[in-house]
């Protein structure tokens, strides 16, 4: 795939059908602390105990002198596969309704038509993407970090270093700063005049951006424990409920193969979870699952009542129910 952003490797697993993802990267640190993440078939992470087998099992045949030679299996064969990644380029413009533009195309229908944007690629993974994304989208860009020799990944720039980006918005008068780290799976922003926006304040602008767009998935946004007071003040100010989940993105990706696999959940469903929210099992279907999957949920506080749900189920047109085994119990029961 050549060099690309650690979740371009993880979505372009899935979509090629590939059985194993790997991605080479020191991620936020230096070029020496360089390492690997792998990623199971479907682009997702693997457990942190397969991880130390596969570590393990790699040091046993390093040490393994005797071993080395031809595998078993004989060798397997490399393909260059880098245009691979304006599949991915495509697939995040689309989450905005935009197309990837042709040289010296702009549209002032565009969400940042009119904005100019410094982004800071720490000399990483995102050097060759994260400009274009951001010219597809209509802002005017300045790109810097963008110069990588091997080395220099994340010294003195990215999201780790962002003294660099705020100088470079103020230079440049830009409306905005966005600086990645080295493998492009995090990032943080700055305003016009160089101030620093941070997680929470990230979290906060798009939740309240899609809700007021009615794109809220049940007017639900999910943080993790560590999300401040003032991030939760806000989200309750606007009528927006927060959910917690303990940090770690393991969690929520737990949830989404819970929707993709168990639910079989999709955007168009109409989705009814009558399990208690107090309950793991409430809170991953309930909750967490329909929201990553941006599917419509009922919301209904009533008491069990046989005719009422048999009601809400006919009425709302629900095609993906779920329910705890005593619910079906008293229905069959009531008949």
């Amino acid at each position: 795939l050549g060099v690309i952003p650690t979740p371009g490797v993880a979505y372009l697993t899935d979509v090629l059908g590939a059985d194993f993802g790997v991605m080479l990267s020191a991620s936020h640190n230096p070029a020496p602390d360089n390492g690997i993440k792998f990623f199971a078939r479907g682009g997702l992470k693997l457990p942190d105990e397969v991880e130390d087998q596969i570590e393990a099992q790699m040091a046993a045949q390093a040490a393994d002198v005797a071993g080395a030679g031809v595998p078993a299996a004989g060798f397997g064969r490399v393909k260059d596969a880098a245009h691979e990644a304006e599949r991915y380029l495509a697939h995040l413009l689309s989450s905005i309704g935009a197309d990837v533009p042709a040289a010296g195309q702009t549209s002032s229908s565009l969400p940042l038509a009119g904005w100019r944007v410094v982004v800071d690629c720490a000399h990483g993974a995102a050097h060759h993407l994260a400009p274009r994304l951001l010219a597809g989208a209509g802002a005017d860009v300045v790109a810097i970090g963008v110069q990588p020799d091997g080395l220099n990944i994340n010294a003195g720039c990215g999201s780790t270093s962002l003294a660099a980006l705020q100088a470079a918005v103020t230079e440049h008068e830009a409306n905005a700063g966005i600086a990645y780290d080295g493998d492009a799976d995090r990032c943080l922003a700055v305003d016009e005049t160089g101030e620093v926006i941070d997680g929470d304040q990230i979290l906060a602008i798009l939740a309240l951006a899609l809700h007021k767009a009615g794109r809220l998935p049940g007017g639900t946004v999910v943080a993790t424990v560590m999300a401040n007071l003032g991030f939760r003040l806000a989200m309750q100010e606007a009528g927006i409920d927060v959910v917690e989940t303990p940090v770690g993105d393991r969690y929520l990706i737990a949830a989404m193969l819970t929707g993709k696999y168990v639910l079989d959940l999709h955007p168009e469903d109409i989705f009814w979870c009558t399990a208690d929210p107090g309950w793991v099992t409430g809170m991953s279907y309930g909750v967490i699952a329909p929201l990553v999957h941006g599917v419509s949920m009922i919301v209904d506080e009533e008491e069990f009542d046989a005719e009422h749900w048999y009601r809400v189920l006919q009425d709302e047109q629900v095609s993906v129910w779920y329910t705890a085994p005593t619910a079906i119990r008293m229905r069959m029961k009531a008949g």
